[in-house]
């Protein structure tokens, strides 16, 4: 079993996958790998979290992990990503892939015998969405009716993994961000088939009676190129403290970091009261380990 897309589990997985991470936090049950159980970390593009919160899951589950800088594998010189699945599956016990293109993540886990887990592609960043709703859910007590409003680069990989996810486990979904910029059709079609989702470039309209506001890089890696035109067409949806005036008076602030402060958020909210960002960040771990030991059981 794979976790390549937030569509890959049910919402009674995701459901299952929380209440693993609820025990492990709570200690009330030990959990751990089988014993000696490795991770592949293959990394085509940089690093500090995701990679760190990973390995960390790993010593702490009884396992290790091995990384792999795709930079200076074979992969640079012409390898095959199925080649290279074929040859990491008979190594270790899953794979954890951060690759420029969801296409060649498809390729490895096709080619893989062990589980893939999606750390991040153009397309997806599913652990981090997972990671997020249940931060939510720590924080607010439910789930069902609680309004997320995603505001910036509403086509990006957070924003169409997090808006599935969310959609599936009952949010109400509010995407804010220039008028003709419109989200991923193939996300936004799926995640309406769970819960209201919708897209406003009216930024008060957008943002009115939300929960949970949410925001991200507005150039995210690979388009640095556009650095200034996206900066341009984005800065009217920067998280400020005008924004959070439209929200309510208990909304809380969220960010996948790294954070651009002076960028898609100003340095007063993240470090304010209603951020919630170094909780959400702490959280990677958590549910990284869940969706391992998940896997892990799954996979017998």
């Amino acid at each position: 079993m794979n976790f390549l897309s937030v569509d890959d589990f049910t919402k009674e997985q995701i459901t299952e996958i929380f209440e693993i991470a609820d025990n492990l936090q709570a200690g009330s049950v030990e959990m751990s790998l089988k014993e000696g159980s490795t991770l592949a970390l293959l990394f085509e593009k940089p690093s500090t979290r995701t990679r760190v919160s990973f390995e960390a899951a790993m010593a702490q589950l009884g396992g290790h992990s091995i990384y792999i800088d795709a930079r200076t594998s074979q992969l640079s010189r012409g390898e095959t990503v199925a080649d290279t699945a074929k040859v990491l599956s008979s190594y270790v016990d899953f794979i954890a892939a951060r690759l420029f293109k969801h296409s060649d993540l498809i390729e490895l886990a096709n080619n893989s015998t062990v589980p893939v887990i999606n750390a991040l592609t153009d397309i997806e960043h599913p652990c981090q969405a997972l990671s997020d709703i249940y931060t939510i859910q720590q924080i607010k007590k439910r789930l069902r009716g609680i309004k997320l409003v995603f505001a910036g680069d509403i086509a990006n990989n957070v924003a169409n993994s997090l808006m599935l996810a969310g959609a599936k486990m009952g949010l109400e979904i509010s995407l804010v961000g220039p008028k003709d910029y419109m989200p991923n059709s193939v996300y936004f079609t799926k995640a309406r088939e769970y819960s209201s989702v919708e897209a406003y470039s009216d930024i008060k309209e957008g943002v009115r009676n939300a929960d949970v506001i949410y925001t991200d890089t507005f150039v995210s890696m690979g388009e640095e190129n556009e650095a200034k035109e996206r900066l341009a067409k984005f800065s009217p949806y920067q998280v400020n403290g005008k924004m959070l005036s439209y929200a309510k008076n208990d909304a809380i602030v969220m960010h996948c970091l790294p954070a651009h402060r002076g960028e898609e958020i100003t340095s007063e909210v993240i470090d304010g009261p209603k951020s919630v960002v170094w909780q959400q960040a702490k959280n990677k771990m958590l549910i990284e380990k869940a969706i391992l030991l998940y896997l892990s059981e799954k996979s017998i």
